[in-house]
């Protein structure tokens, strides 16, 4: 076509700084703000606490029915042992929830300070069979006349613990929920304080 031709030099200058420009500019960006390989593209690094956060979740999920079934085991026997103290020391925190509580720890306090009749039920019983199997009729009389001697006084004392456990709790808790309480008391009366679960806090004669 008639005319001016173009510079040579303006054809081949503008052509190489098109195909420099994006790539310069990639360059810069990818110096300025490295990616983390594991962040999704389009999205900030994530903090160092993040990152090690979802690999230990990561590492602890379990990779198949018998990990997880062996894990499982793991933390009953641990959630165990850790109660299995807990009633030795009194830790209210991994008691069972039969025993947690300031009222259910207040009933136990009330029935280990105290003698309870119950509590020699065993050492009467074996005493009491032992004296009924001799071919003696005043010994097995004697030995008959014991069991309602014991059981009139198991009663006599349960009925005297039970009232004045209840008004004890009464004064102590006032309008709070003390249901189960006193039955949950009178039936700890019935073992034996060494065998008593949780262990015992206070000593005979020592006020709750």
């Amino acid at each position: 076509m008639p005319g001016q031709p173009l510079p040579l030099g303006f054809v081949f200058r503008s052509r190489a700084k098109e195909e420099k420009a994006p790539a310069d500019k990639a360059v810069v960006t990818d110096s300025k703000q490295p990616r983390d390989p594991q962040a999704p593209k389009g999205r900030p690094t994530p903090k160092r606490s993040q990152a090690q956060s979802r690999r230990r979740s990561v590492a602890n999920t379990p990779t198949s029915r018998k990990e997880a079934a062996r894990r499982q085991r793991e933390e009953r026997r641990q959630a165990l042992e850790r109660q299995r103290q807990a009633l030795a020391g009194g830790d209210e925190r991994y008691l069972p929830a039969r025993d947690r509580g300031p009222v259910r720890r207040f009933a136990r306090d009330w029935v280990d300070s105290r003698f309870n009749v119950a509590e020699f039920f065993l050492p009467l019983a074996v005493v009491i069979l032992v004296l009924s199997v001799v071919r003696v009729p005043s010994v097995q009389t004697i030995a008959l006349l014991l069991w309602l001697v014991v059981i009139v006084l198991i009663v006599l004392d349960a009925a005297v613990s039970g009232f004045g456990l209840r008004k004890r709790l009464k004064e102590r808790f006032g309008d709070e929920n003390t249901r189960g309480a006193v039955a949950y008391a009178l039936m700890r009366s019935l073992q034996m304080r060494r065998l008593r679960l949780p262990k015992p806090q206070v000593k005979r004669g020592e006020r709750p």
